[in-house]
This record gives C-alpha cells, sequence and structure tokens, in this order.
C-alpha cells in the first residue's frame, strides 16, 4: 500500500477525526441528536495515521511530495 496522503494532508485530518470523535463524545460540546455522527471522525483520524486514503488511490490524488513518495508495495523489476 502506497503512501498517498502529504504531510499537511494527514495532519489536517488527525486533527478532524479527534475533533469529531471528541463531538461524540461529548468532550466540550453540547448533547444534540447529531452527535452520533461524530464517529464518523474515525475515518480521517486512521486515514491520517495509515497515510493512505482509499478515495484518493480511486480517483487517482496523490497529495505526497514527489521525493518523498513510499513505493515500497510497488513492482520492482
Amino acid at each position: 500500500m502506497r503512501t498517498n496522503l502529504g504531510k499537511i494532508d494527514r495532519s489536517l485530518r488527525v486533527v478532524i477525526g479527534c475533533a469529531l470523535i471528541a463531538y461524540a463524545l461529548r468532550i466540550g460540546f453540547p448533547a444534540t441528536g447529531w452527535n452520533q455522527l461524530g464517529w464518523l471522525g474515525t475515518i480521517p483520524l486512521l486515514t491520517g495515521f495509515i497515510g493512505y486514503c482509499p478515495v484518493y488511490a480511486l480517483v487517482e490524488i496523490n497529495t505526497c511530495t514527489p521525493g518523498k513518495r513510499d513505493e515500497s508495495a510497488s513492482p520492482k523489476g
């Protein structure tokens, strides 16, 4: 699996994911009927930590800098 998220993209995903999870847990946010949607924050949080986004791979988006890409999954030959 190749890394397709750059440093800024990964950082933003982790911050947004943490904020959404805090919303789900009602940490600093009021209790509303929509708090359960905060659990969707696990998706950007995990993709931020892993550095790979399957949706980016489907639409062939890569926010990594050209010299920093992880090519370990590419076939050698």
